[in-house]
């Protein structure tokens, strides 16, 4: 076991991906070293897999860390596997996989009632740099960069980059990055604002696991919405916005943890929020 699972109180194996469960905090890891986490039908479906069980009414599970195993966070599709087709029919249309595949992986992290930090340890490209993306928090080690590689192997961004890097950094810097293909240092990332935080390499995962156990001890019904409204923002219009607003906050308002979050307030003491 690495140093990303160790100390944790259950460690759960699935296709090429783990997670470590450890104090209301998920750890998601992608693991196929050789392929620097390249992802493959069967890590997707390791992914799928570990998001049911996170997503499931017993896990117990109030925040997921997504990370990479050894140096890289994921380099995106195993291109290897991907042009594979099943036996006898012939090689895999290219993109034939993302409705099948990578599709439900980024609709079911877009879903998640639970906050989601990405832990960006190493290159992350191509699909990789858009499953990075989907963190509510996206922190990087130092040495980390980002590549939107599909100009490479003549194929278009997909994975939702096209949607979610014009909305976080802009239309031209978005537009770079797919036209030249060039990398995207972590110190830059977070120069332009499409990353939180950067760390030194080897302190990632400590400051990556103080902020998931803080938000995991927190309101977490509510943070889940909070990640929501911020989703539906980018298309609704401001009437639209605070209208759902108002419906989240009847959500939030009717929880166990706002009637906890105003006594400790009354109370002047910390409070003990319990995720319901």
């Amino acid at each position: 076991m690495d140093d990303t699972a160790r100390g944790a109180d259950e460690v759960l194996t699935f296709e090429r991906t783990r997670l470590a469960i450890e104090r209301g905090v998920g750890t998601l890891i992608l693991d196929d070293q050789p392929v620097m986490n390249a992802m493959s039908p069967a890590m997707l479906d390791g992914i799928k897999e570990a998001l049911r069980h996170i997503g499931g009414p017993d896990s117990g599970i109030r925040c997921l860390v997504i990370t990479g195993a050894g140096r890289a966070f994921s380099t995106g599709a195993n291109l290897q596997q991907m042009t594979k087709g099943d036996a006898g029919s012939g090689p895999r249309e290219a993109g034939s996989l993302l409705e099948t595949g990578f599709h439900p992986v980024m609709r079911r992290l877009r879903d998640l009632s639970i906050p989601i930090i990405t832990a960006v340890n190493g290159p992350a490209a191509g699909a990789g740099m858009s499953l990075a993306l989907m963190g509510d928090l996206i922190l990087c080690a130092r040495s980390a960069y980002f590549l939107q590689a599909f100009r490479r192997i003549g194929l278009v961004p997909d994975c939702g980059s096209t949607w979610l890097l014009p909305r976080l950094i802009g239309r031209a810097r978005a537009l770079e990055l797919s036209l030249l293909g060039e990398k995207l240092p972590a110190e830059t990332a977070f120069e332009w604002g499409l990353v939180n935080r950067v760390y030194d390499d080897a302190a990632l995962m400590d400051e990556t696991m103080k902020l998931a156990r803080d938000l995991a001890s927190g309101p977490t019904l509510a943070l889940g919405l909070i990640g929501r409204l911020y989703w539906e923002a980018s298309e609704n219009s401001h009437e639209e916005q605070i209208e759902l607003e108002r419906q989240f906050q009847v959500q939030a308002g009717a929880t166990a943890d706002f009637k906890e979050g105003v006594a400790a307030f009354l109370d002047k003491r910390p409070a003990q929020f319990t995720g319901r």
